[in-house]
């Protein structure tokens, strides 16, 4: 049993290494053809999308089952769907079907609670978020948004000055 799980020979060693090159040149020519929005977390479809490369990597080069022509046609499939799903997102009710939507989890020093539960943050998630972002005090704090794709953006209160309402459109309050 134990032989079998330490069992390497070299042709196995050169199908995982041309496999590997096989995949790695088709990531590189699918990334500059479809561009690096590829690899982006600007969206959740964005962030789907980098895990499916990495697990299609992962398996076409270590399983034996899966050729590497499959995986290269695993590969293309997903970063068409990529496109597809970019180009789609264009039109507003498909953006809003497919989008979620940043949630402001402050205003200014108001920790807004039930945004909190929404977005499944813990008061101790906000904190670290807040350390991170450098902040001492929360009076220093403008905003702090829950963006689309979980990452937590601290707006700084360096003046008297309003947010740009821009900045703000899309994101719920409440």
């Amino acid at each position: 049993m134990v032989d079998k799980l330490l069992e390497l020979s070299w042709n196995s060693v050169g199908l995982i290494v041309f496999s590997a090159l096989g995949i790695y040149l088709s990531v590189i020519i699918m990334t500059r053809i479809c561009g690096k929005r590829s690899f982006s977390k600007m969206s959740s479809f964005d962030f789907a999308m980098t895990v499916a490369v990495g697990s299609i990597i992962a398996t076409t080069v270590l399983s034996s089952t899966v050729s590497m022509l499959h995986g290269i046609v695993g590969l293309v499939s997903v970063y068409v769907l990529q496109i597809a799903a970019a180009f789609a997102r264009r039109n507003k009710r498909i953006r809003k079907l497919m989008d979620n939507s940043p949630l402001l989890l402050m205003d200014g020093e108001t920790i807004l609670e039930d945004n909190l539960r929404k977005a499944r943050v813990t008061r101790g998630d906000l904190r670290s978020k807040l350390r991170e972002a450098n902040v001492t005090k929360l009076s220093q704090v403008k905003a702090v948004v829950f963006e689309t794709t979980g990452d937590i953006s601290v707006l700084h209160k360096d003046d008297e000055e309003p947010l740009n309402l821009w900045l703000m459109k899309d994101v719920m309050r409440t």
